[in-house]
């Protein structure tokens, strides 16, 4: 574990709300319970059908070793599957008050079969609640929506929407098409109007397609910064497609894609817009002044340059009212709420990354 760069006690410890935390299935069977006994059986027999070049495989390098951090491996299950050790490891030694899970495996994201992927989504939620919500009040949950299969996806926006254990809505940085698609607007039409945040997160697979737009990488060290690209081929679909006109009340967390290159987007943005505005007149205003109103982005993975202050220029153009503090628990590259800044700042800067943000965007007390 790391450990903190300042020893604190409860008297004088910080707030921290956690926005990035991965629970896991002990095993393949885990959604079972929650599945009608069809799809029990259609798991049993043919598994599932995701988007990727090898079925039943983990991708290479990508998710080797899961992508854990190994001291987090419990007796039973893999790395974030038991309850017990996210206390002990994260939530109680860093004083965690608030940590947002983001379950990914098996919840239909990627899954082909639009009517599986519907059922797995409602597992995977139904799976959040009774093992992790339910015992644990600091937890909050995310609705894991099959985002291509959106009238699904709705209904289990609607079906969840009241529930306000669940603060957002998750999806994919990688769907089938790209996120603005007139195809998904269903699905931020149902968030909007239920007051939900879309938090869109990195998966472990890419539809089957290079996850570099350029071929196949050769080592990890090239695949692990493709959720930077993927990052950025969101955001301005969901720019350029005019998803914040439609939806102006919409707000979306990026997690786990980064942000030093927001503010270079944002510059490239507006100077195409200059040129190409008329092309769409949907949008009524400069590219960067959606994505400053619109967005939020989590803290891991923080790019880090020689010299760190570099970085605050970046958060200064971002607003640190922005940015939210996530740890990625239990992956490898585990970010420690007291390592984060490796430079001078403000307390009133501190207190709105480690929780002031995310208490707004998640509406927390």
């Amino acid at each position: 574990m790391n450990q903190p760069f300042i020893e604190t006690n409860a008297t004088t410890r910080p707030r921290i709300f956690d926005c990035d935390i991965h629970p896991a299935h002990k095993s393949a069977s885990t959604l079972f319970p929650y599945m009608e006994q069809r799809w029990v059986e259609h798991m049993q027999t043919f598994g599932t059908h995701i988007r990727q070049a090898l079925v039943g495989q983990l991708a290479y390098p990508r998710m080797t070793a899961n992508g854990m951090r190994m001291d987090a491996k419990p007796e039973v299950g893999p790395p974030g599957s038991d309850l017990q050790m996210l206390r002990d490891q994260h939530l109680d030694p860093l004083g965690i008050e608030i940590g947002n899970l983001i379950a990914l495996s098996r919840g239909g994201m990627e899954e082909r079969n639009p009517d599986l992927a519907a059922a797995m989504s409602y597992a995977s939620n139904e799976w959040q609640i009774a093992e992790w919500l339910e015992p644990e009040p600091r937890l909050r949950g995310g609705i894991v929506v099959a985002q291509d299969n959106p009238e699904a996806a709705v209904a289990e926006i609607e079906r969840l929407a009241g529930d306000k254990r669940f603060v957002q809505v998750i999806m994919s940085t990688r769907p089938y098409e790209t996120p603005g698609s007139r195809k998904y607007w269903p699905i931020y039409r149902a968030a909007a109007e239920a007051g939900l945040p879309i938090g869109l997160h990195p998966v472990g697979f890419s539809n089957g397609k290079p996850s570099t737009g350029t071929g196949w990488p050769s080592f990890y060290f090239q695949e692990h910064y493709t959720f930077v690209p993927s990052a950025e081929a969101l955001v301005t679909s969901l720019v350029i497609d005019g998803v914040f006109e439609a939806f102006p009340k919409l707000k979306v967390a990026i997690i786990e894609g980064g942000f030093s290159w927001i503010p270079a987007l944002g510059w490239r943005m507006d100077k195409h817009f200059d040129t190409f505005h008329k092309e769409v007149p949907h949008l009524k205003r400069k590219p960067s002044e959606y994505m400053k109103e619109h967005f939020w982005w989590s803290t891991q993975p923080m790019e880090e340059p020689k010299k760190p202050r570099d970085i605050v220029d970046v958060i200064d153009w971002i607003g640190w009212d922005r940015l939210m503090y996530s740890s990625d628990y239990p992956h490898w590259d585990y970010d420690d709420a007291y390592r984060i800044f490796r430079f001078p700042v403000e307390p009133h800067q501190r207190e709105a990354v480690l929780s002031g943000n995310a208490s707004k965007l998640y509406g927390y007390a």
